[in-house]
């Protein structure tokens, strides 16, 4: 009798356990956002930037995945940081079907901007289904622009000393980075944007030396305490999430996502970031 009672209880137990977690990792962590704190030490960087605040979120998802009300009340806490640059390095949205862009520009009445510049790029469920709407992609720019978000797509811009180069999506339709990495100039304060961080391992770099921030993994959304996560859009699985040394002079910087890409996370909260910036010479 004592044995049987004994495995009862541990059946209850561990039944109440994957209650609980089940409940914590659909309804709690999804919507638990972590501001992480970066230095970001950057080459060339001219004086009057030393000290500004670059704020990297990633990975919306806006549809009708999960609450995005959630979305809006993060942008508003990320307001108060008072950035001096914004970067949106893709994945707006979800894309099911031409609501989601009613939704998007719902959502951009409250998007977060910097005092000097607002920077986007695009990733590969901002081309629609399959990846393959290039009318998707161009509607989802339109809507950017309109909120007053500079769009990059292969091309660069400079913002008072700080040449961002901004890498359109590996997976999507517009993919072409070498003209614009052959163009850039290693003279100048660079940053480059690129959603899918597998394309730190193509050859088409051009000895670039600065930081790359991405998005597109999510960490993986669910990571198993003490293991790696067992599902990552990636090849390269090393590329999860947080500061990787390429060790060639490039530093990668991959933001665990604000939204989801479905309403689950597990010892991966969401993320935004904020670097403070530097020049090399100060570190």
């Amino acid at each position: 009798m004592k044995r049987r009672n004994f495995i009862k209880k541990t059946i209850a137990g561990l039944l109440g356990t994957g209650l609980l977690s089940g409940i914590y990792s659909w309804q709690i962590e999804p919507f638990w956002l972590e501001f992480v704190q970066k230095r970001m030490p950057i080459n060339n960087l001219p004086t009057n930037l030393i000290g500004k605040k670059l704020m990297q979120l990633s990975d919306l998802h806006i549809g009708d995945r999960f609450d995005y009300t959630y979305i809006i009340n993060s942008f508003k806490k990320a307001q108060k940081l008072n950035p001096d640059f914004v970067v949106y390095t893709g994945d707006f949205v979800s894309y099911d079907s031409k609501k989601q862009l009613k939704q998007l520009e719902e959502v951009l009445k409250h998007a977060v901007k910097g005092n000097i510049a607002t920077v986007a790029i695009l990733g590969n469920h901002d081309y629609g289904k399959n990846w393959t709407e290039a009318s998707v992609a161009n509607t989802i720019t339109a809507l950017l622009e309109q909120a007053g978000i500079t769009v990059l797509r292969n091309t660069q811009k400079e913002f008072n000393g700080l040449n961002i180069i901004g890498l359109d999506d590996y997976w999507g339709l517009n993919f072409n980075p070498k003209p614009i990495m052959q163009q850039h100039d290693s003279k100048k304060a660079n940053l480059v944007l690129c959603h899918n961080p597998d394309v730190c391992d193509l050859d088409i770099w051009n000895n670039y030396k600065g930081w790359i921030l991405s998005g597109h993994t999510h960490g993986g959304q669910v990571k198993p305490p003490f293991l790696p996560a067992p599902i990552l859009p990636v090849k390269n699985k090393r590329y999860s999430a947080g500061k990787i040394d390429l060790k060639d002079g490039r530093t990668l910087y991959i933001n665990r996502a604000l939204g989801h890409l479905w309403q689950v996370r597990f010892n991966v909260r969401p993320e935004i970031t904020l670097f403070k910036l530097t020049n090399t010479t100060h570190e």
